[in-house]
C-alpha cells in the first residue's frame, strides 16, 4: 500500500506519533525512511483537515532533536566499539568508508556538519552518534542539533504543506511525484556519500 494511503487509515494522533518516532529513531542512528514519512505526512496534511501541519512539524522537530541527542549520548558512552558494532549490524550504512567520510566532514565543518547533516540521508543517521564518539562539546552539538532539527523538519513540513495547498487538485492525482522526488533526493545524496566512502575506505584501512 502507498505510504500516504496507509497514513490516511490511522488517526491524526497516530500520524504525529509515527512521524516523531521514525524520525527520532533515524536520528538516533537506526536506518529508517524518516524523510519519506515526513513528506508523505505533510502532503496528507495539505489534503486532510484533521492533521494540523503545525503539530506535525513540531512532532517531526521534536523527534529529530531528541533522537539526535540520544544518539550523541550513546555515541559518547560507546565510543569506537559502538561504531564497530554498528558496522557489523548495518554494513551498508556504517562501513569503514562511510565512517571515514563522515569523520572528515566533522573535522572540516565541526558543528556545521551536524546542522547540514540533517539534509543528507546518511549523515542524518551518523550525526548524533558520531558527534558523541568524537566528543564534540555538547553545547556546540546542541545548538547545531536544535537549529538543524527546526530548519529541516519544520521547513520540510511547511514547504510540502503549502505546495500541497497551492496544487491540491493536481496533487490528488499525482501526489506520488512528491514522494518520488523525496526518494530521488535521498538516493542522490546516498550515492554521493557512498562514492566518497569508497574513496576513503583505502585511507581508513591504511590508518
Amino acid at each position: 500500500m502507498h505510504v500516504q494511503e496507509w497514513l490516511e487509515t490511522v488517526p491524526a494522533v497516530a500520524v504525529y506519533a509515527l512521524v516523531g518516532l521514525v524520525i527520532g529513531l533515524e536520528s538516533l542512528g537506526i536506518p529508517l525512511p524518516g524523510e519519506i514519512i515526513l513528506v508523505s505526512s505533510a502532503l496528507l496534511a495539505s489534503q486532510n483537515g484533521e492533521i494540523d501541519p503545525v503539530v506535525l512539524g513540531a512532532s517531526a522537530t521534536a523527534g529529530a532533536i531528541i533522537g539526535d541527542s540520544i544518539g550523541y549520548a550513546i555515541g559518547r558512552k560507546g565510543g569506537r566499539p559502538l561504531l564497530a558494532w554498528l558496522g557489523d549490524k548495518f554494513p551498508k550504512h556504517f562501513s569503514e568508508g562511510h565512517i571515514a567520510t563522515a569523520e572528515r566532514s566533522f573535522e572540516k565543518w565541526g558543528m556545521w556538519a551536524v546542522f547540514f547533516g540533517r539534509f543528507v540521508a546518511l549523515l542524518r543517521i551518523f550525526a548524533g552518534p558520531l558527534a558523541g564518539v568524537l566528543r564534540m562539546p555538547y553545547w556546540k552539538f546542541l545548538i547545531a542539533n536544535v537549529l538543524g532539527g527546526i530548519v529541516w523538519a519544520g521547513g520540510t513540513t511547511a514547504v510540502i504543506y503549502y505546495v500541497g495547498i497551492v496544487a491540491e487538485s493536481w496533487l490528488k492525482r499525482f501526489s506520488w511525484l512528491g514522494l518520488v522526488a523525496a526518494v530521488l533526493v535521498g538516493l542522490t545524496s546516498m550515492l554521493v556519500i557512498k562514492r566518497r566512502a569508497k574513496k576513503a575506505a583505502p585511507a581508513a584501512a591504511a590508518e
